[in-house]
């Protein structure tokens, strides 16, 4: 009799360790069936200067593609998934396009094993936007030389100012030379002597 009591005390302990193993194990089976998100690279909320070639996605259990559907807007809300989502396990990556500088928001929507649908999205800010394309033609540039014309071409040009007309100089009256002060004497002598002829007349004429 006092063996059997050890032996069904024994028996007792394990079944009720059992059961204990068995109630702590039931709660965890639904929450395992629930998916979610557990990081992603960018992480949410990150700020990067430099844009990645991929954005990825890393879930608690694997995903399945048939009812996983990613999103990738960026600033004003253009797209910027560069292709198809690809599924690694609990992993999913999508190709990324970059654009402007500014907001990114990564979407993601998928089901968990119990049916249960899963929603959320991160968002990371990059700092420096796409530059611009390489194979683009660029602008002509204005050569000096087609700078220099359009610059003379734009200023005015300088007016001549009327170079004045020189004065004509009056004719300068022609000399006669001596001649006409020998001819104004001849008078004077004449006149004289014609006055004095006339006034020894007189006298002669009172005797």
């Amino acid at each position: 009799m006092g063996g059997r009591i050890p032996r069904m005390a024994r028996a007792w302990a394990a079944v009720l360790g059992v059961a204990v193993g068995v109630s702590l194990l039931l709660p965890a089976a639904p929450a395992a069936a629930h998916n979610q998100l557990t990081g992603s690279d960018p992480r949410d909320g990150a700020r990067v200067a430099t844009a990645p070639e991929r954005i990825e996605l890393r879930f608690l259990a694997k995903t399945d593609p048939a009812t996983t559907k990613i999103t990738v807007n960026g600033p004003e809300d253009v797209a910027a998934a560069g292709g198809e989502p690809r599924f690694s396990g609990n992993r999913v990556s999508v190709p990324f396009t970059p654009g402007k500088a500014g907001l990114y928001t990564v979407g993601y929507e998928l089901f968990s094993g119990d049916g249960h649908p899963i929603t959320g999205e991160i968002r990371f800010t990059l700092t420096t936007g796409t530059p611009a394309d390489p194979t683009a033609t660029p602008e002509p540039t204005a050569t000096p030389e087609a700078t220099a014309a359009a610059t003379a071409e734009a200023e005015p040009t300088p007016t001549e100012s009327p170079t004045p007309k020189q004065a004509t100089p009056m004719p300068r009256a022609e000399s006669t030379g001596p001649g006409w002060w020998w001819a104004g004497l001849s008078a004077v002598v004449l006149l004289a002597v014609l006055a004095t002829a006339r006034l020894l007349r007189r006298r002669a004429a009172r005797r």
